[in-house]
């Protein structure tokens, strides 16, 4: 879905397509006729953005096929379909019974990760609508947090800079700007975006001034080519205040290359035996739901919602569940039109402030926005989507909705 902002820039609107996770080609092709194109007859829309989620395998096939990268073009088409943004956060077994920890692998400083988001950055380049010069691939925020020292750091930020050459060499060749975007999540190295900001300005290796007499600048300027993919249901499991994260991404010059809009878990009051039982019912074995609460003492969080929910008081550890006396925010992204009943709600306002602040003002922070709600399987059963037919449902329905904010910001719905 294409808008006009009101300053005569495009905005593009996608879903993700991780929320059908296929590993090959064959696997995306199906997507694109099973799920994709029946989200889009019920928009009644000829035309509708997807965030394609290409595993390695299905990535290494169109890489090393040209042929079959024409052909899924081809089909894109055919169905109404197009690609601006990839998620190039998961690598590969999203799909997997219990994906946890996995996801985070392999991270910035493993070849792998470097070579797949070349592919990714490529495919993308070839992807793009005819009259799309723009493109977005979303990142891991460099690693999960633990074993990740000074020199991990320097690697990653040593293949960040390799694949940011590439990107250039890239659009030289095809005339296409591809820029990737850190997704800052918690528990990872880059949790917050002001890890993000730390990370994209690190202090360079010592050498000689750049000019004789002056002092070396203590930060390096942002590479335009990386910045930040901003999830709003990361933003808000944080605690991240929409207002002074762009502010600070802004200060230091850092783009964001996409969006991703989406709504956490909130607990208002998770002292209360009705909100844990409630809570309890989201905690699945699939995905990671790490969560988060604000004390006196600072943010506390735990990896998981179970953890989280093990022990209850205002002397806790980490070890041992959160403090309750202040609201729980976790990690699990809900459906946007469809928060989940009382007593827990979802942090949507969070999405309606960061959304108004990234395209409601007179010229858009970015162009690509993208509704990832990647765990319908996952919510508790009497809410999950029981036939293709649901769940298409549903994500037109998160669609239509993030249509009409976007609308009520002044943007105008194209063809």
């Amino acid at each position: 879905m294409r808008f006009r902002h009101p300053d005569g820039s495009t905005v593009h609107l996608a879903y993700c397509t991780n929320v059908h996770p296929a590993e090959t080609l064959d696997g995306v092709l199906a997507q694109l006729r099973d799920h994709c194109e029946p989200v889009r007859r019920r928009l009644g829309r000829d035309r509708l953005g997807i965030g394609l989620w290409l595993a390695r395998d299905a990535a290494r096939s169109l890489t090393t096929d040209p042929a079959s990268l024409r052909a899924l073009r081809a089909e894109l088409d055919r169905r109404g379909l197009e690609v601006v943004t990839l998620n190039g956060f998961p690598y590969e077994g999203f799909g997997a019974d219990e994906v946890k920890y996995r996801v985070y692998q392999p991270d910035w400083t493993h070849p792998d990760r470097l070579a797949h988001t070349t592919d990714l950055a490529r495919l993308l380049a070839a992807l793009l609508p005819e009259d799309v010069t723009e493109g977005s691939v979303s990142t891991l925020p460099l690693a999960w947090r633990t074993s990740f020292d000074a020199e991990a750091a320097a690697t990653a930020r040593t293949a960040l800079t390799t694949l940011a050459g590439r990107l250039d060499a890239l659009e030289e060749l095809t005339g296409r700007s591809i820029r990737i975007g850190l997704e800052p999540e918690p528990g990872c190295v880059v949790e917050t975006v002001a890890d993000a900001v730390a990370a994209l300005t690190a202090a360079p290796a010592p050498g000689p001034a750049p000019n004789q007499g002056a002092a070396p600048n203590p930060v390096t300027a942002p590479n335009p080519r990386i910045g930040v993919c901003l999830d709003t249901c990361h933003l808000a499991t944080s605690f991240e205040d929409p207002r002074t994260a762009l502010d600070s991404l802004a200060a230091a010059g850092i783009p964001v290359p996409k969006a991703q809009l989406s709504a956490a878990l909130h607990a208002e009051h998770p002292h209360l035996p009705e909100v844990r039982a409630a809570l309890a019912a989201f905690a699945e074995p699939r995905f990671l739901h790490q969560t988060r609460t604000r004390t006196a003492a600072g943010l506390r969080g735990t990896d998981d919602l179970p953890e989280a929910l093990a022990a209850s008081g205002h002397h806790t550890t980490a070890a041992h569940g959160l403090p309750d006396a202040t609201p729980w925010r976790s990690h699990f992204h809900v459906p946007l039109h469809a928060p989940p009943a009382p007593p827990l709600s979802s942090t949507l306002p969070v999405l309606q402030d960061a959304l108004a602040l990234l395209v409601g003002g007179p010229h858009p922070r970015t162009s690509h926005l993208e509704v990832e709600t990647y765990t319908w399987q996952a919510l508790p059963p009497e809410s999950r989507p029981r036939t293709r037919a649901r769940l298409a449902d549903g994500i037109a329905a998160e669609l239509t909705l993030a249509r009409d904010l976007l609308t009520d910001l002044g943007l105008k719905e194209l063809p």
